[in-house]
């Protein structure tokens, strides 16, 4: 109850106080190419509920592709490049925090062909939480699409060898949350995409 409490309040503060900012990406996005503002995509949320994430478009509209993102991306659009860069692409989650599909601190939210993929005892532990904004993969991993590109096969780089990795540091997480770890987390992601 009080990481929901926690969630509500600080997404809810974080979509005021950043309202200008994200009126100002939004505007860039339209301008910069044809389509919507929001990317919306199915994800499995907690005990294996389907949501759909919000994210701010950052590649072509329409065009079809893989689900793992690798490298320079042809895909991406010269505002996406930028927003990806800077993370400011996952801030229309604190939309999908404050309806309850997320937290803001949690495993990352997968589509539904990898979490097929997950072995049953890890699935059921990670999907015991809600998935989050940020949490201790993501910034382990905030290099993946870079390591992908340098794989033989993306693909396979990522469902034999991201994934589980991925997994097991949600699961680590899934045994150590609390309010106190959840803030680390939070000034952790924040000290290193805004002031690296």
């Amino acid at each position: 109850m009080a990481k929901r409490l926690f969630d509500i309040v600080l997404s809810a503060a974080g979509l005021v106080v950043l309202s200008p900012l994200l009126l100002a990406v939004a505007v860039w996005i339209k301008l910069d190419s044809r389509g919507p503002v929001f990317f919306r995509q199915e994800r499995i949320g907690r005990h294996g509920v389907p949501f759909r994430i919000h994210k701010f478009r950052t590649m072509a509209h329409g065009g079809q592709g893989a689900l793992i993102t690798v490298g320079a991306d042809r895909r991406i659009t010269r505002a996406g490049a930028f927003l990806r860069r800077a993370k400011l692409d996952e801030l229309p989650q604190l939309i999908d925090v404050l309806r309850g599909d997320m937290s803001l601190v949690g495993p990352r939210p997968e589509v539904p062909r990898y979490v097929a993929m997950y072995p049953a005892v890890l699935r059921d532990k990670v999907l015991s939480v809600r998935p989050g904004i940020t949490d201790v993969a993501s910034l382990e991993y905030r290099d993946e699409s870079e390591r992908l590109a340098r794989a033989a096969d993306p693909e396979q780089e990522y469902v034999n060898v991201v994934m589980p990795a991925k997994l097991q540091l949600a699961a680590q997480y899934v045994d150590r949350a609390s309010l106190a770890f959840d803030l680390q987390l939070i000034l952790r992601t924040m000290k290193l995409v805004w002031w690296r």
